[in-house]
């Protein structure tokens, strides 16, 4: 049988998803790569973390094969919006994969995440707010969905923070300083008070949805998961409380300790903490008080724009 398969490569991690034809998942992957190293400080990528993220793409481009994939697409996000050098990039990447990576707007990504989360949710418990936190930005999308799944999205925005921004502009010190935190806190609030002038919808969301490593992991921490398991994060419903406590633990620990915390991925344990920045501001700022926490997310709103309709089109908007 044909296969579909769409690749996310994003300022921490690069992610393939495989589906059937019909836009059925079949194999999920995910590798650390920190394509946006240093990406806030000098505006370009890295020679070494370029060659992290090409061999995965060597790799993703072997299981797409393997799998007998007809169509495949890239998506780029914060790290090559941000760089001098994407086409350097773009260009190998072009020819490892056979097609070009599509540069996502900040506006683009929040489309897709929305589509992709929202897409197996009951649509009474909307209207949505989705928020995928990033390495390198979080992108905020409301919305709400009809009864064959499809979008309906009413605003999207995308704020230049994310785990690895915030970890290198603000966290210099093991563990941080509190001034480190309160600085980081300080500065995603002011992005917020950007995203709620801009999204005067929010005010109508009745569910919270969130994305991504920092989000995911939070969750997998907060059930002490020893192996992290997709089925029983996916759709695990997140506290305000339970990531104040998660982020009260990791903000305090070194390095050597944090990483100790069953469901905490190893790679990801320097970073969290920014992350966690972020999750917990979205939190307090907005009055949120849980999180439904989502492993569908942008890879399969792009898996759904390779199936066409039948699998969800694109939002209205």
């Amino acid at each position: 049988m044909s296969a579909v398969a769409a690749i996310d490569c994003g300022t921490n991690s690069v992610r393939l998803l495989v589906a059937d034809a019909d836009g059925t998942p079949r194999e999920r992957l995910m590798r650390i790569t920190r394509l946006g190293q240093g990406v806030d400080r000098t505006g370009r990528l890295a020679d070494e973390a370029l060659e992290r993220t090409l061999d995965v793409l060597r790799e993703y481009r072997r299981v797409a094969d393997t799998h007998g994939v007809t169509s495949l697409r890239m998506a780029a996000t914060s790290a090559s919006r941000d760089a001098a050098n994407r086409d350097e990039f773009f260009d190998a990447a072009e020819a490892i994969l056979g097609v070009r990576p599509e540069l996502l707007s900040g506006a683009e990504e929040a489309d897709a995440s929305f589509r992709g989360a929202t897409a197996g949710l009951d649509p009474g418990l909307g209207p949505f707010l989705v928020v995928d936190i990033g390495g390198g930005s979080t992108e905020f999308a409301v919305g709400s969905t009809r009864a064959d799944g499809s979008a309906v999205l009413e605003g999207a925005v995308s704020i230049d923070v994310g785990c690895v921004r915030m970890t290198e502009k603000f966290l210099h010190h093991d563990p941080p300083l509190p001034e480190e935190l309160s600085n980081c806190l300080g500065e995603v609030a002011l992005h917020l008070d950007d995203v709620q002038r801009e999204l005067p919808a929010l005010a109508s969301v009745s569910t919270f949805v969130g994305l991504a490593g920092t989000v995911t992991n939070v969750a997998a921490v907060e059930l002490g998961l020893a192996t992290y398991d997709p089925e029983r994060i996916h759709h695990f419903l997140l506290t305000k409380d339970a990531a104040e406590d998660v982020f009260r633990t990791l903000a305090t620990e070194s390095l050597a300790e944090r990483v100790h915390n069953p469901g905490l991925e190893a790679a990801r344990a320097d970073v969290i903490v920014g992350g966690l920045c972020v999750l917990v501001s979205v939190f307090r700022c907005l009055d949120l008080r849980e999180c439904l926490v989502s492993e569908s997310d942008i890879l399969d709103g792009l898996v759904a724009g390779l199936v066409g309709p039948a699998a969800g089109g694109a939002p209205d908007r």
